[in-house]
Order: structure tokens, then C-alpha cells, then sequence
């Protein structure tokens, strides 16, 4: 079965309400390949890797959460932005690109799916979110437990995301309340720790988190950037094709960011 790009785009932003966000770059998309698609792939990032394996599984459009283009950029078409763009266009394929309505979405996003691939449930209505645009989540374990402590957390998450977590911990106590918003949002702690969060996951840690998790008493986890997004756009992309009878693979080109 097929479909058009602009039936395609007119689904994903049916799902993902782009609409209703103040972003980083454009979501959506962001290079015109051709009309008629049968088969997405998904992946993280809209790199060159991504895109060569694309076109070798002979995808017509590739749907990602980094897409090529962002507020303040270089706008010039060189280097690497021209080999890949020239890859895009010389094979005739659309990149669709979601960055905070993917981190958002409430059951197939970045977060709602790493908290599913965590055993995280968020907590009811509002109380449930967290931070700039409500993207992070609040939640607990879906079995209502807690977790004896930080470190069992993060043996928790490395089990799950068969990664080395850098954790931040002085408070040494059980773990109830998780806060957990993927990628870069370090920058969301502060919200965190007003929210109530015993914890918080992310992918990426900077300078100053690690003064607030020792002065506050919460435990900071640094996943991986990559490890904690590489879940809603496969989440998302194989929904809209299910619902549209087109073929979808996930390719995940490996990061250890």
C-alpha cells in the first residue's frame, strides 16, 4: 500500500500537534522528497549513516526527532550539510523532522516510552509533568515500590538501557518520586527538585547539576542522550504507518553520546 507525502505529513502532525510548541528548529518537513511513499524508516538523528541506510532499504521518507535544521545555525549548504542534503535530494527522499511535540507525545513520545522501557508510570493530570512546555514526566515505578536507593536506580536504568549511567547521589535514601525527561534537559533539574523529585533521569549532565543534586539531595542520573531518545520516533513512526498500511523499519545507528 502507499500514500501521499502530504497525507503522511497531515498524520504526523495530527499525532504530534507541533502547533503547540516553541521550538528549537522546524518541525515536520523538512526536505521534500517524492509523492508517493510506501516504506518509513525511523531513526534518532538525520545523520549521514541514517540516511545511506535509508536509501539502501529503499525507504521513500525518513522520519527522525534531530532533524537538519535549527534556530541560529550556519545557513550555509557545506560540509557535511551538503552531503547529506545532496544524499536526501539526489535520491528523491523527505525527512520529517519532530523535536519537542516527539519528547512530548503522552504515550508514544521520548518520555512516555522511556518510561515504559523503565517500568515508569507518570502520575495523573498535571501533577504528572514537569518544566518548560510540560515536557518532562513525574511519576513512580508502574509496581509501587520505591527504589531501595539511587544506585539501585541506576543499576535499574543500565539494565534496561544497557549503558553506563553517570549518577550523582549524597541523600543516600529510598527513591519514590522520578522525575525523567530525555536528551539534553539537564537545564530541567531545577523543575525537578521543585516538583518533588527524589531522582531525576536525563541523557546529558553540565557543570552545574552536579552542585544542585549535592546541595539538594537529589540524585541526578545522566543516561545518554542517544540511550534515553531512541524510542519515540520507532513509537510513532510505526503508528502513523500502521494506520496508513505503508512498511516501517527502525534503524538505530549507534551513538554513544
Amino acid at each position: 500500500m502507499s500514500t501521499t507525502r502530504h497525507e503522511l505529513l497531515h498524520a504526523f502532525d495530527l499525532l504530534l500537534a507541533p502547533e503547540r510548541f516553541k521550538d528549537y528548529g522546524p518541525n515536520g518537513l523538512q526536505v521534500e522528497g517524492r509523492t508517493t511513499v510506501r516504506k518509513i524508516v525511523s531513526g534518532v538523528t538525520a545523520s549521514r549513516a541514517l540516511i545511506e541506510a535509508a536509501i539502501h532499504a529503499e525507504a521513500d521518507a525518513i522520519f527522525v526527532h534531530h532533524g537538519l535544521f535549527w534556530r541560529g545555525q550556519d545557513g550555509r549548504v557545506t560540509g557535511w550539510m551538503k552531503q547529506r542534503l545532496s544524499l536526501l535530494l539526489g535520491d528523491d527522499v523527505s525527512l520529517f523532522a519532530y523535536h519537542l511535540p516527539l519528547d512530548a507525545h503522552p504515550e508514544l513520545g521520548n518520555n512516555a516510552q522511556l518510561g515504559l522501557k523503565l517500568g515508569l508510570v507518570a502520575h495523573a493530570g498535571s501533577t504528572g509533568r514537569f518544566g518548560e512546555q510540560e515536557i518532562g514526566f513525574l511519576g513512580a515505578r508502574d509496581n509501587g515500590e520505591s527504589f531501595a536507593s539511587a544506585k539501585a536506580l541506576a543499576a535499574h536504568v543500565e539494565k534496561a538501557l544497557g549503558k553506563s549511567v553517570v549518577l550523582l547521589d549524597t541523600a543516600h535514601r529510598p527513591i519514590r518520586n522520578i522525575a525523567w525527561c530525555t536528551g539534553g534537559a539537564q537545564g530541567y533539574f531545577e523543575a525537578a527538585i521543585a516538583a518533588g523529585a527524589d531522582a531525576f533521569i536525563t541523557g546529558e549532565i553540565s557543570e552545574p547539576q552536579a552542585h544542585y543534586a549535592r546541595e539538594m539531595g537529589v540524585a541526578f542520573l545522566a543516561c545518554g542522550h542517544h540511550a534515553t531518545e531512541r524510542y519515540g520516533a520507532p513509537a510513532v513512526a510505526a503508528h502513523v504507518a500502521a494506520q496508513l498500511g505503508l512498511a516501517h523499519q527502525f534503524i538505530d545507528i549507534d551513538n554513544p553520546a
